[in-house]
């Protein structure tokens, strides 16, 4: 599957996007998706997922908090 991700080029990612940005499976990403700890929404009368990209910026921000806050106290795998 070749990837459709551009870079700052348009507002939203699609799922495949997300996953190659973050070198994921989608697996992942819908689980993110799905408990709401990466915001997306669902377009269309297939309900495929969109991300905007400022949302997924802010959680690569926030995971980086979270893993420093998780190193502080002790707690990296």
């Amino acid at each position: 599957m070749e990837s459709q991700y551009k870079p700052d080029h348009s507002r939203f990612m699609t799922l495949t996007d997300v996953c190659t940005a973050l070198d994921v499976s989608s697996a992942i990403v819908y689980g993110l998706l799905r408990s709401g700890e990466l915001p997306g929404i669902q377009v269309g009368p297939k309900k495929v997922w969109r991300i905007e990209r400022s949302r997924f910026e802010e959680y690569i921000t926030g995971q980086y908090a979270l893993v420093r806050e998780r190193i502080r106290h002790g707690e990296v795998e």
